[in-house]
Formats: structure tokens, C-alpha cells, sequence
């Protein structure tokens, strides 16, 4: 089968499966909805009641669209990153991105840092989850010229996540009740409470980025092809390598900054994608990995509501039930899969 027949079925199967992912959300839940129903409701043949209402617009749809969003934001976070590092192991998660962004998040609902940029509500929780990003993306890249062994920027990586969570619990220590339980609900990592506003800001940030790194095709796989390769296309290595930071530390920064942190997606679906691509073209697969990022995550989420209902897990632990087994394998079958 010719690769490029194979990336059309793929993403074909992709769409069909995110379809689903999306129909088994909106259907299941404390009140359940058939696709009869829901085919009423779209074409007007059905009034809702106001209980049915606010469950379908104010909670399962916002839910529905933060997971698509966010899943594929982390997904096309990690491939980033394991571009510019040349390695399928790496991702925001586990290189420490995450609990950086988790600090100053921390420092925002914590403290009472009086900056007038921090008080702008979303605005403010997107900028301390981007500045907590961008500075320990900064801290691993300055461990990187000094560690050419991945295994060993892994451990600075989670070595760095140690340091910013007891960062966090210091702060936890001597702050109000009020605003440890806020911390804490969002620490565990959720798709519930996103509110539309969340969410069109979300749209703002991750679609213009995708597409900005869907644009980046070419010079992404010059850069995979080497570094004299890149050159020799006129590509600026100190330019495109910020780039690449910044594109991964938005999207990982905004998901971190409205779901909480989200562990494994940013491994282990850009993974997954060039498994059942058999590619490393980023044109083929930045669709894909968007696709099976939405997809992981929204299926993980219903799990997560559905497994123990009416207890709802935090969504991570469920990707990490996914996601970990997969990082394992990665690990003791070191194929090269970049």
C-alpha cells in the first residue's frame, strides 16, 4: 500500500474514531441522551427541558470541545519537543513542563502576587502557566548542552518537576484553606468546570498555533533530516529551535493553565501516530496526531466519568494507566521511530 493511500485511511479512520469518541460523551452520563434524541434536538423536533439543557450546553459540550482541543494541543506538544530533541520519549509531562507551569499557576492562585497582569482572571492563569512553561523548558535546554544522554535529561527533567512541586507545597504550607482546594481541584487534571469563555480563549491560542506548526511541514522534516540538511534549505537552527520551544509552551501551557496536568498524551500519542502512519513526515502527521490526541483524550475522559460512576477520576490517572505502559515499551524496544 503507497504510504500516502495509507495516510488518507488513517486519518479517515481517525476522524470516524474521534466521531465516536465524541457521540459516546455527549450520549452517556446522569442522563442519558439516545442518538435519536440528539438527532431531535439538531433538527428541532425535540424541546429540552432545563435540567436537559444545561447538562447537553453547559457541561457535556464544553466538556466535549475542551477535550478535543486540549488532546490534540498535547499531542502536537509533545511532537514538538521530541522533534527537537530527536527522541519519542520526551514529552511536556515528563521533561518537567508541566509542574513548571504547576508552580506559577500555584504562585496565581496561592498568593497575592499584585502584578496587574496576573489579576486578568483567564487571561492571568494562561500567562503564569506560559511563563511556568517557557522557564523550565529554558532549564532543560540548558541541562541539554551539558547531558547528551536522553535517559539522563529525562531524570533533570523529572529531577526539575520535584523541585517545582515542593515550590508548590511550600506555598500549599501557609496558604488559605480556600485556595488550596482550588489548587487542588485543578492539580488533579479535568475537563469538568471548562467554561465557554475558557474555551474561546483555548480556540484563540491552540488553533492558530497548529496551524502555524502545520505551515512549519517542510522545515520540520529538513530539521529531522539533520542539521547541515536544514541549513543547507536556509533554515536559521537558533531561530527555528526557539520557535519550536515557544509552539510547544503555548499549547502545553494553555492546557495546563484551564485542565490541570495532563500526564502521557504528549508522549505517547505522537508515538502511537508514526506507529500506524510508518512515517515521520510532519505534514502526514501533525493531522494525525491532532486527530488521535482529540480522540485519546476525550476516551479517557469518558472513562474517567464512567469507570467509577457517580465518583469521577482525575483524567490523568486514566492516561497514565494508557499512557505509561506505552512510554515502558518505548523504552525496551529502543527502535528509532524519528
Amino acid at each position: 500500500m503507497g504510504k500516502n493511500k495509507r495516510a488518507i485511511l488513517i486519518i479517515a479512520g481517525l476522524i470516524i474514531f474521534l466521531i465516536f469518541t465524541i457521540a459516546i460523551n455527549l450520549v452517556s452520563g446522569s442522563v442519558d441522551f439516545t442518538l435519536k434524541d440528539l438527532k431531535d434536538i439538531l433538527l428541532k423536533n425535540r424541546e429540552l427541558s432545563t435540567l436537559e439543557y444545561n447538562i447537553l450546553y453547559k457541561i457535556r459540550i464544553p466538556r466535549i470541545v475542551s477535550g478535543l482541543l486540549y488532546g490534540g494541543a498535547l499531542g502536537i506538544s509533545g511532537f514538538l519537543l521530541q522533534t527537537f530533541f530527536r527522541n519519542p520519549i520526551v514529552g511536556p509531562y515528563v521533561l518537567g513542563v508541566s509542574s513548571g507551569a504547576r508552580f506559577f499557576v500555584g504562585i496565581f492562585l496561592l498568593t497575592n502576587f499584585s502584578l496587574k497582569v496576573f489579576q486578568a482572571g483567564v487571561l492571568g492563569i494562561f500567562i503564569a502557566s506560559f511563563v511556568g512553561s517557557l522557564l523550565a523548558m529554558l532549564l532543560v535546554l540548558l541541562f541539554a548542552q551539558k547531558v547528551n544522554d536522553i535517559s539522563k535529561l529525562v531524570v533533570v527533567g523529572i529531577m526539575l518537576g520535584y523541585i517545582a512541586s515542593a515550590g508548590t507545597n511550600l506555598m500549599i504550607t501557609f496558604a488559605e484553606y480556600e485556595k488550596i482546594a482550588s489548587l487542588t481541584l485543578w492539580s488533579m487534571g479535568s475537563f469538568s468546570g471548562i467554561t465557554w469563555d475558557m474555551i474561546k480563549f483555548s480556540f484563540i491560542i491552540i488553533i492558530p498555533t497548529v496551524i502555524l506548526t502545520f505551515l512549519l511541514s517542510k522545515p520540520l522534516e529538513g530539521y529531522l533530516l539533520g542539521e547541515g540538511y536544514a541549513r543547507s534549505m536556509g533554515i536559521n537552527i537558533k531561530t527555528f529551535r526557539i520557535i519550536l520551544i515557544a509552539l510547544s509552551s503555548m499549547l502545553s501551557a494553555c492546557v495546563t493553565a484551564f485542565a490541570g496536568p495532563i500526564s502521557f498524551v504528549g508522549i505517547a500519542v505522537p508515538h502511537l501516530t508514526r506507529l500506524m502512519m510508518k512515517t515521520s513526515q510532519p505534514k502526514v502527521l501533525i493531522p494525525g496526531i491532532f486527530l488521535l490526541g482529540s480522540s485519546f483524550c476525550l476516551l479517557a475522559d469518558y472513562f474517567a466519568r464512567a469507570i467509577f460512576s457517580p465518583i469521577e477520576l482525575n483524567i490523568s490517572t486514566v492516561t497514565s494507566f494508557i499512557g505509561a505502559p506505552i512510554v515502558i515499551y518505548m523504552m525496551v524496544n529502543r527502535r528509532k521511530v524519528i
